[in-house]
């Protein structure tokens, strides 16, 4: 905006390289968010259903959405609240990690979920254990002692 006007001369070569960097490093700090799909049948076992759903913890922590899918085979179809009651129990496990973000509906054969990570419980989160790190160790001495009730028997759990 000089007047009169002034022009500079540069390397094209060099400026073309220097617009790559800069749109490469701004395509690594962008965040990527996956989606993951995790499988589960409504006649699943405790250990299984445990485990998977730890799997989605994980999956949630590491920052992705979760898509859950209940599989129906054969006359399974026809009772979709046995899949629901399983979704229902996926979000009451994972409480304040997660929040759906779709609620369960019947796809042909498969029900789906998708749940995604909640950011405001996971930095409160964060918070509380920064704030337990800074805190003192309470002393082990004044625990034991008022762990007996007046009958002289302690309320622990014997150990295995």
């Amino acid at each position: 905006m000089a007047a009169p006007p002034v022009c500079r001369i540069m390397d094209y070569g060099k400026f073309k390289f220097d617009e790559a960097q800069r749109a490469k490093e701004s395509r690594r700090k962008a965040v990527h968010v996956g989606i993951k799909e995790m499988k589960y049948r409504p006649k699943i076992g405790p250990g299984d259903f445990d485990t998977k759903t730890r799997q989605v913890a994980r999956f949630l922590d590491e920052g992705h959405k979760v898509k859950l899918t209940i599989m129906f085979r054969g006359r399974e179809v026809f009772h979709p609240e046995l899949g629901k009651r399983i979704l229902d129990r996926v979000a009451e496990t994972l409480g304040d990690a997660a929040k759906v973000e779709f609620e369960p509906r019947l796809d042909g054969r498969n029900m789906v979920m998708v749940l995604a990570p909640d950011k405001r419980a996971r930095q409160s989160a964060a918070a509380k254990a920064g704030r337990h790190q800074d805190a003192p160790a309470p002393e082990a001495g004044g625990e034991a002692a008022g762990s007996e009730d007046q009958g002289g028997e302690s309320t622990a759990a014997p150990e295995d």
